[in-house]
């Protein structure tokens, strides 16, 4: 694993950015992976500037997105869907029909995730993947358990997650309590990851990722067994 330590939130979202605009200098039709919630909000704001300066393109892009809540529709103003158009796919060239996020809707998330997995197979897979991380050490939404799901699947939040989410809600009760994501499998099958953490609250996890053990009660910890990982995070949460 590689690791990338910043002095601040802003130049971590400038290194990831960096990682991003290369990977797309270097294959403009690449398929890339997306995270949400407000770690990687600062790299999306420099891939749009990136973008908007003409450094960067994203008309050949192909992205399929970790989670989507569920039950949630993608024009409610707290779905991934909504949030990937306000935050990074409204202002570059990108084709949206080329954007991919689970069906919150899915009558059948088991073979929403199921197709969700062979449509990312068939793309060709992903050439990179964004990961955030959570306090507890999911990613995507794969919360400590004692199983860890490998493809793409309905999974339930936890308390934690649930509580650290509901800043974005009205209150704690609006927060889903459930969510479709992929699963450990999917994820690691990409070729490369980015890993983004940033302050104290995260030093915990920052730390687990770096000891030279793995479980699944901290997810993040798997990501050791990939062959091509970037952790980058400032001092925040590389010191504590």
């Amino acid at each position: 694993m590689k690791i990338i330590v910043t002095e601040n939130y802003g130049e971590m979202s400038k290194e990831g950015a960096k990682i991003i605009a290369k990977l797309l200098k270097e294959k403009p039709d690449c398929i890339l992976g997306l995270a949400t919630g407000s770690t990687p909000v600062g790299m999306y704001e420099e891939l749009i500037r990136l973008n908007k300066a003409g450094e960067i393109s994203f008309k050949g892009v192909t992205t399929f997105n970790l989670d989507e809540y569920y039950p949630l529709s993608p024009d409610h103003d707290q779905s991934y869907r909504y949030f990937m158009n306000k935050n990074l796919f409204d202002h570059v060239d990108i084709d949206k029909a080329r954007t991919h996020v689970p069906n919150g809707l899915a009558k059948n998330p088991e073979e929403e995730g199921k197709a969700y997995d062979k449509a990312i197979d068939e793309a060709g897979g992903i050439d990179l993947q964004v990961l955030g991380v959570g306090q507890n050490g999911h990613i995507g939404f794969n919360e400590p358990e004692e199983e860890l799901y490998v493809g793409t699947h309905l999974t339930g939040l936890t308390e934690s997650t649930i509580e650290a989410n509901a800043r974005f809600f009205a209150s704690k009760d609006d927060v889903p309590t459930k969510a479709v994501t992929m699963g450990m499998g999917s994820i690691m099958k990409a070729r490369k990851i980015i890993v983004l953490a940033s302050g104290k609250n995260k030093h915990f996890v920052v730390s687990k990722m770096l000891d030279g053990r793995i479980t699944t009660s901290v997810p993040a910890t798997l990501l050791k067994l990939h062959g091509d990982v970037i952790l980058v995070c400032d001092k925040a949460a590389y010191e504590g």
